[in-house]
């Protein structure tokens, strides 16, 4: 390595949306339950890392879209500096991060996945650069997914693509508390390539954030009951995407959703992230599911905008519905379906 070096890497990561949730969490970003998830298409986060005499003092300098953000900065900062035990180079040097989303920040569609697995991602990139490691895509992602886990638990899961699991699970072959692991089962062909229609109630930042949720599980009178019933709707809803039983599939995506808002709402002090307007999309999309008998669900994330969650096949039934039944309720639509996961893009 030479003062005069510079390296640099850029990333593209998609965002996730848990079909089963990861609600509650031990020291060290250990997950209470394992989780499930897809991995989106459109929901990404851009991020370029660059850095330059690695013998120097160090040094960040991190944007934002274009612009300083000093709140995010000293979150990035903080990050690194937790990451510098397995990064060691980030000690040192003039390191600059420019990060930028396809989707609105800290709304509960999350932002903090996308944005921890393409800088771990970026920097797995240049650790490979210096030290000529991580050889393999198997050593690559793993590394990627723990690190990227120990700054926002949901981001493990976004460094694989389509269908992934966090957690230990007798279920899924190689699974871990550390890092996620893409599914490794035949997918039926009906829920194969799930869409995804992000219906955004609210774009501004959430009252209380997922990591102060996450702490009022320690003490929730609930927690036991909230592990055993994430741990049984795991199984059950491997079991529905290898047999292709939308009906059931729906029934344990929209359970797991209202749980963990039911869950801050009895949280102490409790707190409700929903909104009217989340209430009416979800009442008026199982009336519509009911009356036309169309595979199509919903699930939240920690905030009060809805994922429309359904196969490709009724593509067409479900975004006139949209359309000209929901859009009264919110304010953006973001179209989004399942992805094929991170792209590295320099």
């Amino acid at each position: 390595m030479t003062m005069e070096k510079k390296y640099i890497a850029q990333w593209s990561c998609p965002s996730n949306i848990a079909l089963v949730k990861y609600w509650g969490k031990l020291p060290n970003q250990i997950p209470m339950n394992p989780s499930l998830s897809l991995t989106l298409k459109n929901s990404v986060t851009t991020t370029t890392v660059s850095a330059q005499n690695l013998n120097a003092p160090f040094e960040l300098n991190y944007l934002f879209h274009g612009e300083h953000n000093a709140a995010f900065s000293k979150r990035i900062q903080s990050v690194l500096e937790t990451w510098q035990e397995h990064f060691p180079f980030l000690k040192n040097g003039q390191w600059r991060i420019e990060s930028e989303n396809s989707f609105p920040h800290s709304a509960g569609i999350a932002s903090s996945a996308s944005a921890m697995g393409a800088l771990a991602l970026s920097l797995c990139s240049i650790e490979h650069e210096i030290l000529g490691t991580l050889n393999t895509s198997e050593s690559f992602q793993r590394k990627a997914s723990y690190l990227a886990r120990l700054a926002s638990g949901s981001a493990a899961r976004s460094i694989y693509p389509g269908i992934v699991s966090w957690g230990t699970s007798e279920l899924v072959e190689n699974s871990s508390d550390e890092y996620a692991t893409p599914l490794s089962i035949d997918v039926h062909p009906s829920v194969l390539h799930l869409n995804d229609a992000i219906l955004i109630v609210d774009d501004q930042p959430k009252k209380v954030s997922s990591s102060a949720g996450h702490q009022l599980m320690n003490n929730h009178p609930y927690r036991n009951n909230r592990i055993e019933q994430a741990n049984n709707n795991h199984k059950s809803i491997i079991e529905c995407l290898t047999s292709g039983d939308f009906q059931q599939f729906s029934t344990i995506v929209e359970n797991e959703a209202m749980s963990i808002h039911s869950l801050m709402m009895s949280s102490t002090p409790w707190y409700s992230l929903l909104h009217a307007n989340t209430f009416e999309i979800i009442n008026r999309i199982q009336y519509f599911r009911a009356q036309n008998n169309i595979p199509v669900c919903f699930t939240l994330d920690a905030g009060p905008n809805v994922h429309v969650i359904y196969p490709p096949n009724v593509k067409q039934q479900v975004e006139s519905f949209i359309q000209t039944e929901l859009k009264p309720f919110f304010k953006k639509y973001q179209p989004d379906e399942m992805g094929n996961g991170p792209e590295q893009l320099k």
